[in-house]
């Protein structure tokens, strides 16, 4: 079919008011959206690292792409406040401050906002449902919510912004500077809702989705070692800066002006060793020592430092040696990480894991080996592999 020039212009004129029409309204988000990459940096460095030790946590495994899925969540969830509470209103008075607007609650207030303004309302209407597919995809995706859930996290994230704007920022402004609205809770809750059915499509189309919790591996292979310990370390820091500060600002307000900087000093350093000794010992020491060989990190890695049985003499000689390792590390890291780390990819093993104990698999991980003896023969022959496998597995995926 030919169309002649009338007819293209006739057909081409709608599309590009609507271009112009899109374009104009996204336009004015542009200084939220700039505002919302600026601080998502700050953002993911407070998030990611506790979301993604959660989700490694829940599924035994971290592909890349739930890596950039977090940070592109953490990037829609400030995006998401920056264009529904930015920019603040300045002053008491000028555009967005709504003094004398009441909240409107009548659910088809639409239909004459639409007569009224005719293209401006669809498009406001179709981008606050699409302002909330996102959240139902995440809650499907990441956070694997059935439909219900997923709708009232969808209803009460719109309830929380539009009352924000309702009161003020809850009372931080004397006035409400933005208008609340009951259509903005039906399109946002629908645009939640249709996320998360895009959300179940996707998953089932890739099949990516873990069905079954691997159990706790005894033989955990260098990477997840060295997360475990980096996540320990932080841990540890925390835990001992805390009790620090506490101590200090405490004395400080007893003592007054008799708390000089020496003194300060010294306590610091004493106040210091000792949160850190303790806090090192419960979490590479005691913790472990009672669950069956998993620090607070081995508990969301799913994973154990004690690759063999052992009991008495040994196993105190086995968590000795694992103390004096990770101390060097910790302590002294430019000479100790690259000699352990090359232990490690020659022997396979750690120094401490040359602790002679029982032959048989710790408990947690005997279970869940099958009863034949062809399979454990199998199983046994090709252990020395698993930690190849699993290193691949992490780096790659």
């Amino acid at each position: 079919m030919v169309f002649s020039d009338r007819q293209c212009a006739v057909l081409v004129v709608p599309f590009s008011i609507m271009g112009s029409v899109i374009n104009a309204y996204i336009a004015t988000f542009s200084g939220s959206f700039n505002v919302a990459v600026l601080v998502w940096p700050l953002l993911s460095l407070l998030l990611s690292v506790p979301v993604l030790v959660g989700l490694y946590r829940r599924d035994g495994w971290l592909p890349l792409a739930t890596v950039f899925a977090v940070y592109a969540s953490i990037l829609y969830a400030a995006g998401l406040v920056c264009f529904t509470l930015y920019p603040l209103p300045t002053g008491d008075s000028g555009p967005g401050i709504t003094y004398g607007i009441p909240p409107i609650l009548d659910p088809l207030n639409f239909i004459p906002a639409i007569q009224r303004d005719g293209v401006d309302a669809v498009l406001q209407l179709l981008l606050n449902v699409v302002l909330f597919v996102p959240l139902g995809f995440i809650a499907r995706t990441l956070l694997k919510l059935r439909p219900l859930p997923t709708l009232a996290l969808s209803f009460a994230v719109t309830c929380l912004i539009e009352t924000a704007q309702l009161t003020g920022l809850f009372g931080v402004y004397p006035f409400a500077y933005r208008t609340f609205e009951v259509d903005d809770l039906i399109c946002n809750t629908l645009g939640g809702v249709i996320g998360w059915g895009l959300g179940h499509l996707a998953v089932k189309l890739t099949q990516r989705e873990a069905e079954v919790l691997p159990p706790v591996t005894h033989r955990p292979g260098f990477v997840r070692r060295a997360v475990a310990l980096w996540t320990d370390a932080m841990i540890i820091d925390i835990c001992s800066v805390v009790p620090r500060l506490m101590v200090v600002i405490g004395l400080k307000m007893l003592l007054g002006d008799v708390f000089d900087e020496a003194m300060l000093n010294r306590v610091n350093t004493v106040v210091w060793v000792a949160c850190y000794v303790v806090a090192f010992a419960v979490v590479e020491v005691v913790v472990p020592w009672r669950r069956d060989g998993s620090t607070p990190a081995g508990l969301f890695y799913r994973m154990s430092c004690e690759t063999r049985r052992r009991t008495g003499a040994a196993r105190v000689a086995f968590y000795a040696l694992r103390v004096a390792a990770l101390l060097l590390v910790l302590v002294y890291p430019q000479y100790a990480v690259l000699p352990l780390a090359v232990f490690y990819l020659v022997a396979r093993k750690m120094p401490y894991d040359f602790v002679p104990g029982a032959v048989a698999e710790p408990a947690s991980e005997r279970a869940a080996q099958p009863a034949h003896g062809t399979a454990d023969a199998l199983a046994a022959r090709g252990a020395e592999g698993a930690e190849d496998a699993e290193d691949r597995e992490l780096c790659l995926s």
